[in-house]
């Protein structure tokens, strides 16, 4: 199962308007990483990304259709699963997919959460590999 980890600088920014999650808000995106996130992390200049190439590209890929809505005082934010497609050779090896904010300039690239694979993954020429946001929680929830 993968697991879900929150940067802790997200709950900060949060309160202080760093993150437009509405429907037409801010661009947020998935990038892959074989180096460890940590929850002290802030921004994705704290973090390793692998090499673009291959149908993998730097910076990572967006998220499409994000919504976030209240329901009963639990908030949820939701968008399309992600998916990478090697083509022309491998992408990776990588461990971790970190969502992130592609849209502010100060912080630049703020921090949202990442998931932990478990092990490195490395896509063949054809492969694909899915960030399957759960469906009843979305990418994250918020009571």
């Amino acid at each position: 199962m993968v697991a879900y980890n929150k940067f802790n600088q997200f709950v900060e920014d949060l309160g202080q308007k760093v993150h437009n999650l509405a429907t037409g808000g801010d661009t947020l995106k998935v990038l892959l990483t074989n180096t460890a996130p940590v929850a002290t992390n802030s921004v994705k200049a704290d973090l390793t990304e692998i090499a673009a190439g291959n149908g993998y590209s730097a910076g990572g890929t967006t998220i499409g259709s994000t919504d976030y809505r209240q329901t009963s005082g639990t908030a949820k934010l939701t968008g399309n699963d992600v998916v990478f497609t090697a083509s022309g050779g491998t992408i990776g090896p990588f461990r971790y997919a970190v969502v992130y904010n592609d849209t502010p300039t100060a912080p630049a690239d703020p921090l949202i959460a990442w998931a932990d694979y478990g092990s490195s993954i490395t896509l063949q020429a054809v492969d694909t590999f899915t960030t399957d946001f759960d469906a009843t929680n979305g990418i994250f929830t918020l009571a």
